[in-house]
């Protein structure tokens, strides 16, 4: 088969690669779609790769072509989308349900061949399936969407509270559709960038704020009745979005870091203090699985999809690729202050 395989840093190429063959309990996915996840650039660009050579690659979707001996939940023919985790089932974590905290894992597309590629194969619990009528790109943003929803649920969160979400990348956006989803009282979104703060006007927030502007805090808290936020998401990974959480939570707020930062973050005693002084709860949130596995995250992407209350829009998708111009698409990261949305990879 054809792939994109990872030789060396910054040396992706399209290239024969070995096609995966079935084995009992799994399944051979064509892949019609597949997404760039951020975690893809450092192991393409900056030496991040766990070795060489390499398919990347694990937000994806297509069609079940082959299934091996024992399958009984999937079919050849049927629409799935993979879950890229692959936990070893038995640690303390694993058996609790908490498959996202595993130490032992394996993972589609950073440490085993990955959906850059015509074909995966995938163990049948991670091919999970979805109504046909989604289309392929759509059905590759499920990895995101359970990332996002996820979070929500580490959160403890419930309905009747105005929820702040900090990042209107992809995860950002699907955060934001899932608090409205589940009852929030009112969203509101912030980011740098104009155009995503216009994407999440139209997927449902009820204001956006670019924090850019001066005095979008002061202006935003307003909307709270000078509360602040009873619910804040931070799906940025920036350092400035992490202060921010800190400044816009209300007194026993609930704050979850979905985001991951990339560079140091230090606060000052007087913004540290606002976690003593509002009592609000802090908490991290890593992947996306709960029990059974791959989990509800998954489930409900895919029922919310269907029914279309889970939103999808052209805007996600910046650009879309055929996998032969994969190393074209990486070079947009040399820029990211350009990249302006998912880059996706399709077969036909």
């Amino acid at each position: 088969m054809k792939a994109a395989v990872l030789y060396g840093n910054e040396d992706i190429r399209y290239d024969d690669y070995p096609t995966p063959q079935v084995k009992p309990g799994t399944v051979k996915v064509h892949v019609r779609a597949t997404g760039i996840c951020g975690s893809d650039v450092p192991r393409v660009l900056y030496h991040g790769a766990h070795f060489y050579p390499i398919v990347l690659g694990h937000e994806f979707s297509g069609d079940v072509v082959e299934a091996g001996e024992g399958v009984t939940s999937v079919k050849v023919g049927d629409t799935v989308s993979g879950a890229p985790l692959l936990p070893c089932m038995k640690c303390s974590d694993c058996q609790n349900g908490n498959f996202s905290l595993c130490k032992n894992y394996s993972f589609i597309g950073s440490r085993e061949q990955g959906s850059f590629a015509e074909y995966v194969v995938i163990p049948e619990a991670n091919a999970v399936p979805y109504d046909p009528g989604i289309p392929y790109e759509q059905a590759a943003m499920f990895e995101p969407s359970t990332v996002a929803l996820h979070g929500v649920l580490c959160n403890d969160y419930r309905g009747g509270e105005c929820v702040a979400v900090l990042g209107c990348g992809t995860i950002g956006i699907f955060t934001l559709q899932w608090a409205k989803i589940f009852g929030a009282k009112k969203v509101v979104a912030f980011d740098v960038d104009d155009g995503r703060l216009a994407l999440a006007k139209r997927m449902g927030a009820d204001a956006v704020f670019n924090t850019k502007r001066e005095g979008f805090l002061e202006e935003s808290l307003a909307l709270t009745g000078g509360r602040g936020y009873g619910f804040v998401f931070e799906a940025a990974g920036n350092p400035a979005t992490v202060h921010l959480a800190f400044e816009a939570a209300a007194n026993k707020a609930r704050v979850c870091l979905i985001g991951t930062p990339h560079a140091d973050v230090a606060f000052p005693p007087r913004e540290w203090e606002n976690l003593n002084r509002k009592e609000f709860r802090l908490t991290g949130s890593w992947m996306s699985y709960s029990a059974p596995f791959p989990g509800k995250e998954w489930e409900l992407t895919a029922h919310y999809f269907a029914t279309g209350q889970l939103k999808f829009d052209p805007d996600f998708i910046f650009r879309k690729y055929p996998m032969e111009k994969a190393a074209e698409a990486f070079a947009c990261f040399h820029h990211p202050e350009q990249v302006h949305g998912k880059i996706m990879f399709v077969n036909e």
